[in-house]
């Protein structure tokens, strides 16, 4: 039978950047883009991690290429940019998914360079690495953007302000990009997770997590990083050709619940 519908839903033979891809949710994007048929280019400045991540790929008959990236050096980002491009070919996903967080309160003496630190990493690489793609992204009217913000981009945390404030400005530049690149279809789109079993998460005792959510997320548990991911490939489909701008949740319902 004839199929009905126009829109492609198959991520086969495009050309995945992915940062933070080391482990957590960086790591179970890469392995679910690989698995629908992506090459993948995996970014992380965790070396032993990023070579795990690049191995099993391989291994399950991927493509990925591991590229030790420091974030936080514009240097090593357009470096990383032109092996990837050189090795995989021309760029048509980014996903912005490294991040780091350091809570810090406003009267601490490390303040500005927790700070500075903080939106280097998690707000500046973003752009630095979108923009190091760009003229890649716009060549075939269908490039896609995925930066990963969290849940502390649309609410706050106290003792956190350099983090929640890195994460509001992911945000917001997922909107400015949405606006200045729709006209090349090019989509830019954010996901906000909410609580998720990653490193981030894993000095957490079980018990204390398991209290929170039960008290905090209408699902009553942590999310697993391949439920982040699973929505990260949706957005990236050509097919998601008129989702643009969007902030998505993933967060058990967290944001949704009063008190």
């Amino acid at each position: 039978m004839a199929r009905l519908s126009k829109l492609n839903r198959s991520v086969a033979g495009r050309v995945a950047v992915v940062t933070g891809a080391a482990s957590g949710m960086g790591r179970a994007t890469a392995w679910l883009l690989a698995d629908e048929g992506a090459k993948v280019a995996a970014l992380d400045v965790d070396r032993d991690g990023l070579n795990e991540t690049v191995e099993a790929i391989v291994d399950a008959g991927g493509t990925a290429l591991g590229l030790a990236c420091d974030m936080a050096d514009p240097e090593a980002i357009e470096q990383a940019v032109a092996q990837l491009r050189a090795e995989l070919g021309p760029v048509d996903i980014v996903i912005n998914n490294a991040g780091v967080s350091a809570g810090s309160p406003v009267e601490a003496a490390d303040y500005e360079d927790v700070w500075a630190f903080t939106m280097e990493v998690n707000l500046t690489a973003q752009i630095r690495l979108v923009r190091a793609c760009l003229d890649d992204l716009k060549r075939n009217g269908d490039g896609r953007i995925v930066n990963v913000a969290s849940t502390e981009g649309i609410m706050a945390t106290p003792n956190t302000s350099p983090y929640t404030v890195s994460k509001h400005g992911v945000v917001g530049l997922t909107r400015a990009l949405a606006v200045e690149l729709g006209r090349w279809g090019v989509t830019a789109n954010a996901i906000c997770p909410g609580p998720i079993r990653t490193g981030m998460t894993a000095f957490i005792p079980d018990d204390a997590k398991e209290t929170y959510a039960r008290r905090r997320v209408p699902a009553r548990r942590y999310g697993d990083p391949e439920e982040v991911a699973q929505i990260t490939l949706s957005l990236v489909l050509p097919a998601a050709s008129f989702i643009n701008g969007a902030v998505v949740l993933v967060d058990g319902g967290l944001h949704a619940k009063s008190n």
